[in-house]
């Protein structure tokens, strides 16, 4: 009986206890993102992306989109990122990481940036004004921007990305295909979707000096993005001797954090206060 009471709150269909508490979590956190976004609770962090001959010089930053609770605490993306995709919420968070992106790019202008966005977000008009309005506020910022979208969104709508993506990049605007390896990309829409740069997923990456298995899948993956002619960044390089036999394989660029984790005080800010306050 006690048993029965103690479940008594559990709606039908929700028979089991385990199941119940996570979907309940799951909402609750897709509530607190929800409302962060509404009242525009975000922020970017940046992490650099570096040649793979020269280290100590970035080719560009990736700006990643970061969501704050009530007390400015950041909510874990992975706790929320799958869920709220398909949802407004997730068309939101596109909208506020490219109008902070381009503002960065705008106050920054020897800046170039990678901004996350969602195939889903390419015909939501408010997505749509806010890029257009930044590259009308300044004729460089278009050839700074690179758009990175997922290879498993932009396999969604295929036929409207490559369609998108032609026309964006008429104007300057380079596109990064992110986690590449992770997904089910057919190669027959990687020949027609001409993406300038190419992610390869981390899961391939980490520990790729000794692992015999991702040395050889890397190795795959690099020549898929030389064949067409995509500039190839290994993701989530955490060691030096990683690191060097990226290079030695002739990955361009290298980004994680062995290089430095994700920050919302990025050098140039740094820099910035500094001449301020000299």
């Amino acid at each position: 009986m006690g048993q029965n009471r103690k479940w008594a709150d559990i709606p039908a269909g929700q028979d089991n206890p385990l199941s119940f508490a996570v979907s309940a979590r799951d909402r609750s956190v897709v509530d607190m993102v929800r409302q962060a976004v509404e009242h525009k609770q975000v922020m970017l962090a940046y992490q650099a992306v570096v040649p793979a001959g020269q280290q100590d010089r970035p080719a560009f930053y990736e700006g990643l989109i970061r969501v704050l609770d009530e007390t400015g605490r950041v909510i874990p993306a992975r706790d929320f990122i799958n869920i709220v995709e398909v949802t407004e919420t997730g068309r939101i968070i596109d909208c506020l990481a490219l109008e902070k992106g381009l503002k960065t790019l705008s106050d920054y202008p020897d800046l170039r940036l990678a901004i996350n966005m969602s195939a889903r977000s390419i015909g939501y008009a408010r997505w749509l004004r806010i890029l257009k309005r930044g590259l009308a506020q300044d004729p460089t910022i278009a050839e700074r921007l690179i758009l990175e979208i997922t290879e498993n969104s932009a396999m969604l709508v295929p036929e409207i990305v490559t369609g998108f993506m032609k026309e964006l990049q008429r104007q300057g605007i380079s596109f990064a295909l992110d986690d590449f390896g992770a997904g089910y990309t057919s190669f027959r829409f990687l020949r027609d979707f001409f993406f300038d740069i190419v992610k390869i997923d981390g899961q391939f990456i980490r520990g790729v000096a000794t692992d015999a298995d991702n040395q050889v899948l890397t190795a795959a993956l690099l020549a898929i993005g030389r064949q067409f002619d995509m500039i190839t960044v290994a993701e989530s390089v955490e060691k030096p001797e990683d690191a060097a036999y990226l290079a030695a394989l002739g990955i361009d660029c290298l980004q994680g954090y062995y290089f430095g984790a994700p920050t919302v005080r990025p050098p140039w800010l740094d820099n910035t206060l500094a001449h301020a306050s000299a």
